[in-house]
């Protein structure tokens, strides 16, 4: 299990932009379960549909993304950004609520270098509520 502080050590992003609170499973170059906890305090809220709050599908599929560089960084990909290249066949079946735990999994189809691609799902309460494919780089900043 990595914890949050484990995870801000492993990825750049930061609040309001870190959707991973949790990674329940790792397995280098093949899979990730991790878990995202929704509360109304999420700042996507205050704007999304006010008086009747969905968190928003680009946030769960940003929050697979993460996960995938989370993996990627865990395999022992060196980089310090992971960037979507394409994201394809997203769907988003069912409304993500305030209350929710998102648990995340994410699978690698392929990858080569530092490019990969993968497949991610989210549930809530074992009912898949979004699922999409994408491709994704690896990258150094270069100071």
């Amino acid at each position: 299990m990595i914890d949050i502080n484990e995870i801000t050590k492993t990825i750049p992003h930061r609040y309001p932009f870190l959707m991973v609170d949790r990674v329940l499973e790792l397995i280098p170059e093949k899979s990730a379960q991790g878990i995202k906890n929704v509360t109304i305090n999420e700042p996507f809220f205050q704007g999304h549909f006010p008086g009747n709050p969905v968190m928003p599908g680009v946030m769960i599929v940003e929050a697979l993304a993460q996960l995938s560089g989370i993996l990627a960084f865990k395999s022992g990909v060196e980089g310090n950004s992971v960037y979507f290249l394409s994201i394809e066949n997203a769907k988003f079946r069912k409304p993500v609520l305030p209350g929710d735990q998102l648990k995340l999994d994410v699978q690698v189809l392929h990858k080569r270098g530092k490019i990969w691609r993968l497949t991610g799902k989210a549930f809530v309460d074992d009912n898949l509520v979004s699922n999409a494919d994408f491709t994704a780089m690896v990258t150094v900043k270069e100071l």
